[in-house]
């Protein structure tokens, strides 16, 4: 038997206490940043969306056991309608994406001067003045959608594009390895290639999506953020794979690697893989 909408939304870390208006968008604070209104809700009465801003990129899905009287064939139409919406969304999204690409050139971008990667080369896209970094971001070896990273590091995704399960991947054809953000994955692997191991590591650009890119992969290591919220390690159980995490809060690999120096984290990273 499903639980109810209200019991759903709170086991996704929503903080409601009743039912929003059925049919539209209502946001919530969640247990991750109570001060903030990072969760989304849309009650349909048979079924339902939530979605958290913080950790996950798509929106879940729930669904009643109950019957209710309503007009389930006109219920059925609008969601139809919904989805192939979304769907015509993530098309446009995905060829924005391409056209967005092919306006780049290859070269070193602000955002990872300041991480201090100055000789790291990526895409950069240069338009009215300003240059955007842009990570292309595939499901199955397909264009979905682009992260773009203007150079104080504010970071954005296309409208309407699909995100989950998207990940951008630097493959050393090793073990699978999940991180969240891109200088995250460059801090891994300067360490990697410091200890000589092979890697291929996702960048799934949110804790929520490195549960469903890991969905995919047989097996792997995850480097968690130690976020003061507990999300990374929350999702790093949560996926069930070794995994490693700073020990100091607030703290993602890259901020451990300089902090650390680069052959301190290089052992305490290696030390928690697979081998």
């Amino acid at each position: 038997m499903s639980m109810d909408f209200l019991t759903y939304c709170r086991a996704q870390g929503i903080l409601i206490d009743h039912l929003p208006p059925v049919g539209v968008w209502r946001r919530y604070p969640t247990e991750s940043h109570p001060h903030k209104r990072n969760g989304a809700v849309k009650y349909m009465i048979d079924h339902g969306f939530t979605q958290d801003w913080a950790t996950n990129l798509e929106v879940e899905v729930w669904k009643s056991d109950k019957p209710n009287n309503f007009d389930r064939s006109k219920l059925m139409r609008d969601v139809k309608a919904a989805e192939d919406k979304k769907r015509a969304q993530q098309r446009e999204a995905a060829g924005k994406a391409a056209w967005i690409l092919k306006q780049c050139q290859y070269g070193a971008h602000e955002y990872l001067k300041a991480k201090g990667y100055e000789d790291e080369q990526v895409n950069v896209w240069a338009k009215d003045g300003l240059k955007t970094m842009v990570i292309p971001m595939r499901v199955d070896g397909h264009l979905v959608g682009v992260q773009l990273i203007d150079e104080q590091g504010i970071k954005k995704f296309l409208f309407g594009q699909r995100t989950s399960g998207a990940s951008f991947v630097f493959d050393n054809r090793g073990v699978n390895i999940l991180c969240e953000g891109y200088a995250t994955a460059l801090a891994i692997r300067k360490a990697l290639k410091n200890m000589k191991r092979r890697y291929t590591l996702h960048v799934c650009f949110s804790a929520g999506n490195m549960v469903k890119v890991a969905a995919s992969l047989s097996s792997g290591f995850v480097v968690a953020d130690n976020d003061a919220s507990g999300t990374g390690e929350r999702v790093a159980k949560e996926i069930g794979w070794p995994y490693w995490m700073s020990d100091t809060q607030g703290e993602d690999a890259d901020d451990a690697l300089k902090r650390m120096g680069l052959f301190k984290f290089s052992q305490s990273l290696v030390r928690s893989m697979p081998l």
